[in-house]
């Protein structure tokens, strides 16, 4: 767990072993029950009366009433064996050389750090070197263009193949808040839109259509700007105080946190060893059983409005 100012919840997780991970990143802090001692202050103080023994708990949770998820490495950890490989797809069919351009797993965890795949292309580029047929800065944003336009046809092929599955406990988290009549959720990447919606698409017919999808150029600048955040908020006519985000990484909780939203990480491959800071809550993946999932949320925020007293 990683500590902020914030009340954090930890959960009990099955421990994982991991291997071949960056040393700076390898040291994972004590997880320390916020919500318990959060709910020990209020009733010692009686400053929060809805804490104190024999108060039902469901009685005074503060329901979530909107879920906005990033995409990536949320709804499904795609980045990994999604993204990537479909990167190296397309550098190979515009026959671009292979030391400029081969995302290997440790390469491309680092440029996740840029948020953004064409951004990501052009920070790599000017990194490495851009290729011999990219010799201007025209040249250099149509080449990335058409690398990237190519990158989601093949990355869409790989999510109708199967071959992207969703992660454990969204679409049953979903299900169930939208039993909530007046539920919103909605979907917020700096991702291209129709890749986003692709993996929106798994959900199926009936649950997809509901979930609005905020992704790819919809704003000037991406996470970890808030501007994605805070759209969603306005169009969708959101308070804030009653939604949860929920993301896997740092700079995705910088965007969450910059719009004054509160935010649960749950761990992707890539991101398992991030700083976390500023986070309400980090968990290694959504509950299975979608009530217990939305149940937590509320906890969540239970304890982001209690450490707010304080």
């Amino acid at each position: 767990m990683v500590l902020s100012n914030t009340a954090f919840l930890a959960l009990p997780s099955t421990p994982v072993r991991h291997r071949g991970h960056r040393s700076c990143c390898s040291r994972r802090p004590q997880a320390v029950n916020w919500l318990q001692r959060t709910r020990a202050c209020a009733a010692s103080s009686g400053r929060n009366p809805a804490f104190s023994a024999g108060t039902s708990q469901t009685a005074v949770l503060p329901l979530t009433r909107a879920i906005l998820f990033d995409c990536d490495g949320v709804l499904a950890d795609t980045e990994r064996d999604g993204h990537r490989v479909a990167f190296n797809r397309a550098f190979r069919e515009f026959r671009i050389d292979e030391e400029k351009a081969t995302w290997d797993v440790n390469l491309y965890g680092q440029l996740l750090e840029v948020g953004g795949g064409k951004e990501r292309m052009t920070a790599h580029f000017n990194e490495v070197g851009w290729p011999d047929v990219a010799r201007t800065p025209d040249d250099q944003r149509e080449l990335v263009q058409r690398l990237h336009k190519r990158k989601t046809e093949i990355f869409m092929k790989m999510v109708d193949a199967g071959e992207i599955p969703l992660r454990v406990g969204v679409a049953s988290l979903i299900q169930r808040a939208f039993e909530r009549s007046d539920m919103r959720v909605a979907v917020c990447s700096t991702s291209n839109e129709e890749a986003v919606q692709a993996i929106v698409n798994l959900l199926g017919p009936d649950i997809a259509p509901r979930i609005r999808v905020f992704a790819g150029d919809v704003v000037p600048r991406k996470k970890p700007a808030p501007d994605i955040y805070l759209l969603a908020i306005e169009q969708m006519r959101l308070d804030p105080n009653h939604t949860v985000v929920i993301e896997d990484s740092a700079i995705g909780v910088k965007a969450a946190k910059a719009a004054g939203l509160c935010c649960l990480v749950t761990k992707s491959a890539y991101t398992r060893f991030e700083s976390f800071e500023g986070a309400d809550a980090v968990i290694d993946a959504l509950p299975k059983d979608g009530t217990e999932a939305l149940r937590l949320l509320d906890q969540v925020l239970v304890a982001r409005r209690a450490a707010k007293r304080f």
